[in-house]
């Protein structure tokens, strides 16, 4: 029998519902009275605020994610495979958002790597067991979560150095603090490079999002020399690998691509 609009229709209903539960926490972050991307914690690893424009992109296409899933092949990976999932990614991520908008950061960053094991299933589901069929599912469910999949790494170690690095305003970079940011700035970077070799085509959109932030970490950590020209040539480096995910996506191929088992560059949980 043909699959119609309301099969699921509960969970259909959770989903819309939770979205704009999702949406609205992300607006207060940047239209409440705190105007917190600007009155944070400023560490040594804090991106200039544009960074967190990408957040829009993701909203933008969820939403279009919420509308597909109410069409047949739609349903098949939103419903009957990411399933409960998305309302508890939606849950968590709104929790978040709000810790880290009250400045509670050693709290959010649990809840960062909460958001990010949520995502990762998610990504896994998607990537390795539904494979796009058309235009749509490129778009809204596949391009969606590989972003969402390379912020929410970035987030991770944003929210860690929110929650135990030194504040930038106070102090200034000692040596421990220019090793712990090297490392961070190099396993993001590093983070790019898996998502281009993840596989035949890899990754791109994943790659673009951590590209995005080390440039916004060059282009905002004016203070310290180290940081600033660390941040460019990391983000150098992310930029050959986007080069990489693009030429591969592009010609449908690549020359290097891990075994399926190794597919993911995945934060664990």
């Amino acid at each position: 029998m043909a699959s119609s609009w309301k099969d699921g229709i509960l969970l259909k209903i959770v989903n819309v519902i939770v979205y704009f539960l999702f949406l609205g926490s992300n607006i207060y972050t940047v239209a409440g009275p705190s105007d917190v991307y600007y009155t944070g914690k400023e560490t040594y690893i804090t991106p200039a605020p544009w960074a967190f424009l990408i957040w829009s992109l993701i909203h933008l296409l969820l939403l279009g994610t919420i509308i597909y899933q109410f069409f047949p092949t739609g349903q098949k990976v939103i419903v009957d495979g990411v399933s409960w999932r998305f309302p508890l990614l939606g849950l968590l991520n709104a929790i978040y958002v709000n810790v880290w908008a009250s400045h509670h950061y050693v709290v959010a960053f649990v809840f960062a790597l909460f958001v990010s094991s949520a995502v990762t299933h998610i990504y896994y589901i998607v990537k390795k067991r539904h494979a796009p069929e058309n235009l749509s599912d490129e778009l809204f469910i596949h391009l969606p979560f590989s972003l969402y999949h390379g912020w929410t790494t970035v987030l991770v170690v944003l929210t860690a150095f929110e929650a135990f690095g030194v504040n930038a305003l106070e102090h200034r970079a000692g040596a421990w603090t220019k090793v712990f940011v090297f490392l961070g700035l190099f396993f993001l970077e590093g983070t790019a490079a898996t998502y281009a070799f993840s596989s035949a085509e890899g990754d791109l959109p994943a790659s673009i999002a951590i590209a995005w932030s080390l440039w916004a970490i060059f282009a905002h950590q004016t203070s310290s020399g180290f940081v600033h020209w660390s941040a460019l040539a990391f983000g150098i480096l992310a930029l050959a690998w986007v080069a990489k995910g693009a030429f591969g996506l592009w010609y449908g191929r690549g020359r290097i691509a891990l075994s399926d088992e190794e597919r993911s560059p995945l934060i664990t949980s």
